[in-house]
C-alpha cells in the first residue's frame, strides 16, 4: 500500500505467528449454587466438590460465559441430556434437579419460536457447545409444554468433562 506523496510501502496486514495462543481467562464455579472456589488454578480431582453448598461439582468455563454467583443455568452433555441444574434454574423452570437430570433437554426447554426455528437449531447449538467447537452464542427458549415467557440464554462450553453450559439471562 502506498502512502500519499511518500512513495514508501507499508504493510496493510500483519500475520499472527502460528505459535500464538488465544488468551482467554476462565472461571471455576459450582454446578449447583454457582459459587466460586477460592482457588486460582484447577482444583485437584478430589477437591472438585463445592465447599459452599457441598452439592455440586466444580466446573470451568470461559469468564465471559460463566454464570453469575447464584445464577440460573443448566449443564448439558453432547447427547442433549441434562447433567446438572442450578438451584436458581430449579426455581425458574419449576423443577427439581433429581427429576431433570438424565432427561432430554427438550423435555424442559424448547426454542421460543418452535414453529419458525425448529427444535434442531437448539440441538445443534448444544451439541457444538458440548464438543467445544462453538464460541458463546445466544439462544431464546421457553419452558416445554407451555406458552410461557421467552427466556434469553447464553450457550457455551464448560467442563471437565466437556459439556454445554446454558446460562439464563434473567
Amino acid at each position: 500500500m502506498r502512502n500519499a506523496g511518500s512513495g514508501s510501502r507499508r504493510r496493510a496486514l500483519a500475520l499472527v505467528p502460528a505459535t500464538a495462543q488465544r488468551s482467554c481467562s476462565t472461571l471455576w464455579f459450582c454446578s449447583h449454587c454457582g459459587a466460586r472456589p477460592p482457588l486460582r488454578n484447577a482444583p485437584a480431582p478430589p477437591a472438585r466438590v463445592c465447599e459452599s453448598c457441598g452439592l455440586g461439582l466444580l466446573l470451568e468455563a470461559a469468564s465471559d460465559a460463566a454464570p453469575a454467583i447464584g445464577g440460573a443455568f443448566l449443564v448439558l452433555d453432547g447427547s442433549l441430556s441434562v447433567c446438572a441444574v442450578s438451584a436458581a434454574a430449579e426455581r425458574l423452570l419449576c423443577t427439581v434437579e433429581t427429576e431433570a437430570v438424565n432427561r432430554h433437554v427438550t423435555e424442559l426447554l424448547v426454542p421460543a419460536d418452535a414453529e419458525a426455528a425448529g427444535p434442531e437449531n437448539l440441538a445443534v447449538a448444544v451439541t457444538w457447545a458440548a464438543r467445544g467447537d462453538e464460541c458463546p452464542s445466544q439462544v431464546v427458549v421457553r419452558r416445554s409444554n407451555t406458552y410461557d415467557v421467552r427466556l434469553r440464554a447464553r450457550l457455551a462450553s464448560c467442563g471437565p468433562p466437556r459439556a454445554a453450559l446454558l446460562v439464563f439471562e434473567c
